[in-house]
């Protein structure tokens, strides 16, 4: 088991200062995945990859279920916070440009061309719900690689499956979510 492996242990069984002994060990990978997230981010994210880190964190531990697997499965619960953090960030810029009061509206082919960066991040995000409902493992391949920024190889790593599943996952998860878009809208 390896010392990461050990920590998140720890921290699932709440002993006490495992949290902290935790944070930096896995701390520059955390970084070095919200820098490649933020890098993918349209000009005006305002949102830094240490600022993102740190909320991250916060809600990893302050979530109460630290039941983390293996290394796999912590690395894939952190995509996901910063995934969601950043979806709110984009649904509080959405909402202030409105004038507060966002409302769902439907989008036809031309509005979605004509979305603001902040729009798109949205629609991908109700799409991604929509696969994780229906395929929770192609969902977390796409986390892993659109949000997170892995390889294919790094993805494999992570998820304990071979790279041509992750490429398959990843080829079908791209069609789905952007027929799923286009359905949305109308």
């Amino acid at each position: 088991m390896s010392d990461v492996t050990q920590m998140l242990v720890a921290v699932g069984k709440g002993e006490a200062g495992a949290a902290e002994d935790l944070l930096p060990i896995v701390y520059e990978e955390l970084r070095k995945h919200a820098r490649v997230r933020i890098a993918r981010e349209p000009a005006g994210q305002t949102l830094q990859p240490t600022a993102l880190v740190h909320e991250a964190w916060l809600r990893l531990v302050e979530a109460g279920d630290h039941q983390w697997m293996n290394r796999a499965h912590f690395f894939g619960a952190a995509a996901e916070a910063m995934r969601r953090i950043l979806i709110e960030s984009a649904r509080r810029k959405a909402r202030l440009k409105r004038g507060g009061n966002f409302e769902r509206v439907e989008f036809d082919e031309a509005q979605l061309a004509a979305a603001s960066p902040d729009e798109k991040i949205l629609l991908i995000d109700e799409a991604l719900e929509k696969l994780r409902e229906q395929d929770p493992e192609k969902a977390l391949i796409v986390v892993l690689k659109f949000f997170v920024g892995l390889t294919n190889q790094e993805v494999a790593a992570s998820t304990g499956v071979t790279e041509r599943t992750v490429e398959r996952h990843w080829a079908y998860a791209k069609v789905w979510l952007y027929q799923t878009i286009r359905e949305n809208q109308g």
